[in-house]
């Protein structure tokens, strides 16, 4: 929250309390409310009537809501982000309990159900201030203003939202469904909304985490997957000299290679296959691939029980 939106903040909500207060007191408030009335717009201009019933419902919730969640949900469904919806859903939470919460406390009777002119009409069970017509006009389009991403898209979708809800506003005047403080004190309500939305983006993140951490949760049950806790003992590998059965089973060892006479006609083929020198008869076997091949000790003397050699030539 800047300091301009608070500021902004504070001088709406002394305006929101000052209406409320004149017509508490009955002031020249509700003596204004009662000549508009008694003026009938209506019918000094009859030939709007058909197209002002239309453009009410640009301020009924349930069709405004629809509308806006759409394009909403399209942003959040482009941008892989669930802040549009959720910045909607919490100011449309707000106006709900705001709003209704004066409505029925006041309790004042709209311009239809007036039983003596120049009465307040408070307390008297109706549920008419201020206009939620109004107030959710003024919240629902400025919403568009408030998540728009460049200064120049905010200044001309503030501009489309404040001409709506004026319209709107306005509207339920002509048509006689609302006093003009109602109309008055429902601009106050919806932009006290706007305002303050700031100090629930906090929340707003929040939740937004929330909801994508249930999402990967769920996620993993569909699809049976669990984090690997231990990758378990390590693959052993083996000499080339065994093999497997062919299904999986466990290894066997190679069979061994028959010994070849020098002279035979397959000698030079195995010769061949061992670099180009036939094995000489009698030489060790040549030890398999992953096999160390042990080593001669040098240091060894002749071997016990061998007799000696005798000396000759001397």
């Amino acid at each position: 929250m800047s300091r301009h939106r608070i500021a902004l903040f504070g001088g709406t909500l002394a305006f929101y309390l000052a209406i409320v207060w004149a017509v508490l007191i009955t002031s020249w408030l509700v003596a204004l409310d009662w000549k508009v009335m008694l003026f009938r717009p209506y019918q000094q201009w009859p030939e709007l009537h058909p197209f002002l019933d239309y453009y009410v419902v640009l301020g009924q919730r349930g069709p405004t809501a629809v509308m806006v969640a759409c394009w909403l949900g399209w942003r959040s469904w482009r941008q892989h982000t669930l802040r549009p919806l959720l910045v909607l859903g919490t100011s449309l939470l707000l106006l709900n309990v705001t709003v209704g919460a004066v409505k029925l406390g006041l309790g004042r009777l709209g311009p239809h159900y007036a039983t003596q002119i120049g009465s307040a009409e408070m307390f008297a069970g109706g549920d008419i201030f201020p206009s939620g017509h109004t107030a959710n006009a003024v919240v629902t389009w400025g919403i568009l203003a408030y998540l728009a991403t460049t200064p120049r898209a905010r200044r001309y979708l503030s501009a489309v939202s404040a001409t709506v809800s004026l319209g709107v506003g306005l509207t339920t005047v002509y048509i006689g469904t609302h006093w003009l403080s109602d109309v008055l004190l429902g601009w106050a309500a919806g932009l006290l909304i706007l305002l303050a939305l700031p100090w629930f983006e906090p929340l707003i993140a929040r939740t937004e985490a929330w909801i994508f951490a249930m999402r990967e949760r769920w996620r993993e049950r569909r699809d049976g997957t669990r984090p690997v806790a231990d990758a378990g003992p390590q693959p052993v590998l083996l000499p080339q000299s065994m093999a497997t059965d062919g299904r999986g089973a466990a290894p066997v060892a190679a069979p061994a290679e028959p010994v070849v006479p020098a002279g035979h006609p397959t000698a030079a083929v195995r010769a061949r296959a061992h670099g180009g020198h036939p094995a000489r008869p009698g030489s060790m076997p040549v030890a398999p691939a992953g096999v160390r091949r042990p080593q001669p000790h040098t240091e060894r003397g002749p071997r016990a029980g061998s007799p000696a050699r005798p000396m000759t030539g001397g």
